[in-house]
């Protein structure tokens, strides 16, 4: 996964002894078969790979984990990446445009 990837949501669920915890840190959560963008990957020291989304704005909090203020991220484990990496209307103009050069290209070749 990197910045700009889309991504589906396959696990929201919040563990009990958590939940505190992450309400007090997240404004706003994730859902579970809803399609994100990765705006950004932290390492958090190695300790957990997380995903920033563009879709989901949380304020900046201070870790004592990581020692730093940072925007709670969401984990890695929590997304699956979809198999296209720009939206599909983009993507679909993109055939089309294709598939108009060739014809173009086969009409070309003909003229000659």
């Amino acid at each position: 996964m990197k910045p700009g990837d889309k991504v589906i949501c396959i696990n929201d669920r919040i563990d009990p002894e958590k939940s505190e915890e992450i309400r007090r840190d997240f404004e706003i959560w994730i859902t579970k078969d809803k399609e994100y963008t990765i705006r950004e990957i932290l390492d958090n020291n190695g300790i957990v790979t997380g995903v920033l989304l563009e879709e989901v704005h949380n304020f900046p909090k201070f870790f004592k984990l990581i020692n730093r203020f940072q925007e709670p991220a969401f984990a890695q484990w929590r997304f699956r990446k979809l198999n296209y990496a720009s939206q599909p209307a983009e993507a679909i103009s993109e055939v089309e445009e294709l598939v108009e050069a060739e014809q173009e290209e086969k009409q070309q070749v003909r003229v000659k």
